[in-house]
């Protein structure tokens, strides 16, 4: 069994994990290459099927490819996709800065569903390498009756060992990637052949490492035309993944603000 083989099975064993302890569960699909990774992984541990709902909470400022993208796989793939509208910006906490102030409205989209749909646990994509307060997360993490995270407060997973048993009205977020990173997210996409949104690959001497929103999400320098360039970038790269996320380059609270809130 190699790395990638490794990965997978982990993946795997907390998808079923998630889905044999929680009642009611949703997987969130923000299009990007890991939560297609988590789809496809979702589809291998139950033989091609996804048995709960994919959410997309839509800002309505998706780019085209991303959007055709859900359109083409959501048939494909045959998921139960539902779709999360976004509050106007101005209904957001004025107190934060103009990107951050944007992306908080999938937070309140996302629980504005979450309470509409009475759903107890839902999977999220992300982590602990994107983002360093991301690395203060668990596997099984338990979010307040609002959906906010008490960062410094999170129960502890020896062993594989993971906890379910929380008060009622807890809500949880399981994160079956936690221990992958960027470059294992694309040498697996590679190795399975899935499906990517060509944002991702270098167009006159750019490319979108992370996708988000067209007015606060922006491309970086390379050449990286195929995964394998890709793969080859992050070898060497000093740049960090979400350096073309503006909120990432305003207040250092910010998203500190956005995650304790309940933000993907």
């Amino acid at each position: 069994m190699d790395h990638l083989d490794a990965l997978e099975n982990q993946s795997i064993y907390v998808i079923r994990e998630a889905f044999d302890r929680i009642d009611k569960l949703a997987m969130l699909w923000s299009l990007g290459k890991d939560s297609n990774v988590m789809i496809w992984l979702t589809r291998k541990a139950f033989f091609g099927h996804v048995p709960f709902p994919c959410l997309h909470i839509d800002t309505g400022k998706k780019f085209p490819e991303m959007y055709a993208f859900r359109e083409q796989y959501a048939k494909e793939w045959n998921l139960h996709l539902l779709r999360g509208e976004c509050p106007p910006v101005e209904e957001i906490d004025p107190s934060l800065p103009p990107a951050t102030r944007s992306a908080a409205r999938k937070t309140a989209g996302l629980k504005a569903m979450v309470e509409r749909e009475g759903f107890q646990g839902l999977f999220a994509g992300i982590r602990r390498d994107e983002e360093g307060l991301r690395a203060k997360e668990r596997y099984f993490s338990p979010r307040g009756e609002a959906g906010e995270w008490d960062f410094r407060d999170q129960p502890p997973e020896f062993w594989d060992q993971f906890n379910t048993d929380f008060p009622p009205g807890t809500h949880l977020r399981i994160h079956p990637l936690l221990h992958w990173t960027e470059i294992d997210i694309w040498r697996y996409t590679a190795r399975e052949n899935i499906p990517t949104i060509p944002l991702y690959f270098a167009r006159d001497g750019k490319r979108y490492r992370s996708l988000g929103d067209q007015d606060i999400t922006f491309p970086v320098d390379s050449e990286a035309a195929t995964i394998d360039e890709i793969v080859a970038e992050l070898e060497t790269t000093k740049v960090a993944e979400r350096s073309g996320r503006a909120m990432d380059h305003e207040a250092e609270d910010s998203f500190e603000r956005l995650r304790a809130d309940g933000y993907m």
